[in-house]
């Protein structure tokens, strides 16, 4: 079996009230899907450094509390990516501005629940968004 080279990657939900931040991927991997913003891992830098940057870069806001969530493995073979990535999912909370979709976004905005449920979303989003967004519908009821 060949042996694929394995990239670190991150990305961060940021939640603000009953919403979470997705950006449309204007590159592979996941191409035209909806993802929380992020990449890859510079050299030097913890993973929290790295989803921190990423978030700047991809939508010019900033978030507090990042804590990590989980692990996903990327099979690059999906989108003809001559690697894999190991994506850590952060989740963090909105602490200023507004998003602007730049970098490889090509659109940057809060959605809630709902909304994600009726779009084209990329792997874990939506069981990530209910993990952090369920409880708080939850607790409105």
């Amino acid at each position: 079996m060949e042996q694929r080279k394995i990239i670190p990657a991150v990305s961060v939900a940021v939640i603000r009230g009953e919403t979470a931040l997705l950006v449309k991927r204007a590159r592979a991997p996941s191409q035209g899907l909806y993802a929380y913003p992020g990449g890859k891992v510079e050299s030097g830098e913890t993973l929290a450094q790295a989803a921190a940057r990423e978030l700047r870069e991809e939508t010019g806001l900033d978030a507090k509390d990042y804590r990590a969530l989980r692990d996903i493995h990327i099979d690059g073979r999906a989108d003809n990516h001559p690697v894999d990535y190991l994506l850590t999912v952060f989740g963090a909370a909105y602490a200023g501005g507004e998003p602007v979709a730049s970098d490889d976004a090509e659109t940057a905005a809060f959605y809630t629940l709902a909304e994600m449920a009726e779009m084209p979303l990329a792997g874990d989003v939506l069981s990530v968004a209910e993990e952090l967004l369920g409880p708080l519908q939850n607790a409105r009821r």
